[in-house]
């Protein structure tokens, strides 16, 4: 980062990553940018001192937490309009993932106030790679609501949802999550780790099942990060054919013709269904017409 009073119009804000639990893991180029801006928001300054202090470096900062995050940008905002560079710290990770970052970044796009990302530790990411689940797609749902008919939304929907799921939890609700999860999803395989990176890191490949017995006699202590494996489609794909195969042919082109297709499309979409050529639908129904 690069500061030139002299001919800059309109300050910056750095969405700058900082470690999850090793001190270690910092960048450069974050500690670089931390000593440069003119301001850090923090989302709470009495831990995020710690870190300052670690590394000597004195600028000063100001609070941005999920109390202040929509009053508190404007002010942000029109500091940048002045001209200030100003970092963006979270209390670990990466700011604006499961954080109050996000309003901040969204209210800087709509000002046409300039951002970028420093890039660094991610529980979420540094979890999914540990967890030998696929990785090759997966969804971020973060903390489950707290609110019960819109947790219960959420877990209704990953019923459905094919992609590894990860979901972030403190210890005193560990127990309560593990169970709901359980109960609404069925045993699936789940990687439970916690303290990443720090002394006491662990990391257990497990199943829903295991994990609520393991807790059962063990104490949930630290934070802890659940990745868990998507719902089955291959299996899903089987039962929904199963069911389809439970109706005849002629009940199953009149299901979708209920739904407003016309018999060119609902002859297609049974078809589909079933696992069958569109031409066996097709003689099934016209035969005896024949």
């Amino acid at each position: 980062m690069e500061k030139n009073k002299t001919d800059k119009k309109e300050g910056m804000l750095y969405l700058c990553a900082t470690p999850i639990g090793n001190l270690k893991d910092i960048t450069t180029r974050v500690l670089e940018t931390l000593s440069q801006v003119d301001l850090i928001a923090a989302e709470d300054t009495r831990n995020s001192i710690h870190l300052l202090n670690h590394f000597g470096i004195k600028t000063p900062m100001t609070s941005y937490h999920e109390f202040n995050k929509y009053d508190k940008a404007d002010i942000l905002i029109g500091r940048m309009k002045a001209g200030e560079d100003i970092a963006l710290i979270t209390d670990a990770g990466t700011p604006a993932i499961s954080d109050p970052g996000e309003v901040l970044v969204r209210r800087c796009h709509e000002e046409g106030v300039n951002v970028t990302s420093l890039p660094g530790p991610a529980a979420c990411i540094t979890a999914l790679t540990l967890s030998g689940l696929s990785t090759r797609r997966f969804a971020f749902e973060g903390f489950l609501p707290h609110d019960k008919k819109e947790r219960e939304q959420v877990l209704e929907d990953l019923k459905d949802e094919y992609r590894t799921v990860i979901i972030y939890e403190a210890p005193h609700h560990l127990r309560a999550t593990l169970d709901i999860l359980f109960q609404t999803l069925g045993n699936r395989k789940l990687c439970l780790c916690r303290e990443l990176t720090k002394r006491f890191e662990t990391v257990i490949p497990t199943d829903l099942c295991s994990a609520i017995e393991l807790y059962e006699e063990e104490e949930p202590k630290g934070e802890y990060v659940l990745v868990l494996e998507g719902a089955d489609k291959e299996a899903d794909i089987k039962k929904k054919q199963e069911s389809f195969l439970a109706l005849s042919i002629e009940e199953h082109v009149a299901h979708y013709e209920a739904e407003g297709l016309d018999r060119k499309a609902a002859m297609k979409k049974a078809a589909e269904d079933r696992g069958v050529p569109k031409r066996e639908i097709y003689d099934a129904l016209y035969r005896k017409d024949r």
